[in-house]
């Protein structure tokens, strides 16, 4: 351990109020952070990132719809007019819960109640070379990464003569049948069909190939039987090849190769096929469960650890209902937030806990303009209504007014022109000096 784990966070309020420490700012960090906003604890709240990300709307960057900056808002802002809670930019290590202390980059920090919602990175189920070689979208940096390399790839391809070099520049490979990789496979066929040919009237695009691949025997396997005929319904009429109940073997950057012996060429392989929780340092191998989740009881805490709490993607409560545990999805981490906010007020007030019930609020997926599917608890529905369903929750989802307008302006713009404005390809080569002596690879030439 560096020598900076050992000294305490410096410049941190003093405070006689109960120390609440919260890893992680994602969707459940975050509410429970606002939910105790101005409330008789002391609030620290951790993140790598000194931005909330707002996750269902990256596929939006990665294919120029929105720029990083809309679905992104700055946690100090959030709190300007907070008495009782702290920001600080780092990275935790691990946690010593005899000594009720967690290990940062930036030294260490003692706590009261510590809560753990570190959120989820991509799975690439052992695969050393898929991760290696195909792109995520975990993180904006990453939808913004997979932007520039779209991007590249066709400021390439009009550069090579012959169309059969060409293809594995312009074919685009989506591993993954959730709301995540239907998404990206409409608007990738989206793009492909009425904007590239604009942008690049020297190629053919009927060369292209949007594929999208399922392990699964059906896309959106969460949702309803409804929802899924009808996204399979939609991707084909926008040209998608879907493959459904077909595995990726392996991938070296051109060739994709599948378990039945097909291969499909690519330089450009999105990865969205699954999750794995992130963690840290200090729980035993019995505090998990084989998936890597973190098993907490009712009330969100640890088993066999007092007042350590996890929220989100990384916790997992077995219910009658949910013998594998409940979705890893945003309503889960933000319901899950709300009750332990409320049941660390019953503390402090001498009350008994209640159990946390997962209350189920449907789910949706956009599959293009005026195509989305909505499964809600007692009413499904497709198409235009659905469509419009879905771009309200998410903007009333997104934090910030300014985020709201802009985003909004960008949806009224592109669905006007069906021609979205943020097609650029910015590579920085350098930083300072004194920061970095190299130069930063670019990944989006490879």
């Amino acid at each position: 351990m560096s020598e900076i784990h050992q000294k305490p966070i410096p410049n941190l309020p003093k405070s006689d109020l109960p120390k609440l420490v919260i890893l992680g700012a994602g969707f459940a960090g975050l509410k429970l952070a606002r939910n105790l906003k101005n409330q008789p604890f002391q609030v620290i709240l951790l993140d790598k990132n000194n931005f909330h990300q707002f996750q269902p709307l990256f596929y939006q960057v990665a294919t120029a719809g929105l720029e990083p900056s809309a679905i992104s808002f700055p946690l100090r802002k959030i709190f300007h007019n907070s008495k009782n809670v702290t920001f600080r930019m780092a990275e935790v290590a691990r946690l010593d819960a005899d000594r009720k202390r967690v290990f940062t980059d930036m030294g260490f920090l003692d706590y009261d109640y510590l809560v753990l919602a570190l959120g989820a990175d991509t799975n690439y189920f052992g695969s050393e070379t898929i991760e290696h070689f195909a792109s995520p979208m975990k993180t904006v940096s990453e939808a913004l990464y997979i932007r520039n390399k779209i991007i590249s790839n066709y400021e390439r391809a009009v550069n090579i003569e012959r169309m059969e070099d060409r293809k594995s520049l312009m074919n685009m490979v989506i591993v993954g049948g959730g709301p995540t990789g239907v998404e990206l496979a409409g608007a990738m066929a989206e793009l492909r069909n009425n904007v590239f040919p604009k942008d690049y009237p020297e190629l053919s695009f009927k060369n292209m190939k949007v594929v999208l691949i399922e392990a699964g025997p059906a896309l959106l396997g969460t949702m309803s039987k409804e929802a899924q005929e009808h996204a399979l319904d939609y991707l084909t009429k926008l040209g998608v090849e879907v493959m459904v109940e077909t595995k990726v073997k392996d991938y070296n950057g051109k060739v994709v190769s599948l378990e039945g012996g097909e291969i499909l060429e690519t330089d450009t392989l999105l990865w969205a096929a699954g999750i794995k929780p992130n963690k840290i340092g200090g729980f035993s191998d019995e505090m998990f469960a084989p998936n890597g989740r973190i098993l907490v009881d009712e009330f969100s805490e640890v088993t066999g650890m007092s007042n350590v709490f996890v929220l989100g993607d990384g916790s997992l409560l077995k219910e009658d209902r949910f013998p594998r545990g409940h979705p890893q999805v945003a309503q889960t981490a933000l319901q899950q937030a709300e009750n332990l906010a409320k049941n660390l007020l019953r503390d402090k007030k001498g009350q008994p806990r209640k159990p946390f019930r997962y209350k189920d609020l449907g789910s949706m997926a956009t599959v293009g303009r005026k195509l989305a599917v909505v499964d809600l608890p007692f009413f499904k529905f497709q198409g235009f209504f659905a469509w419009l369903t879905w771009l309200l929750v998410h903007l009333m989802a997104i934090l910030g007014v300014k985020n709201k307008l802009f985003i909004f302006l960008n949806w009224s713009w592109n669905y006007l022109s069906f021609d979205p404005s943020l097609r650029l390809l910015i590579k920085p080569r350098y930083v300072r000096a004194s920061e970095r002596k190299e130069p930063i690879e670019q990944k989006t030439t490879d």
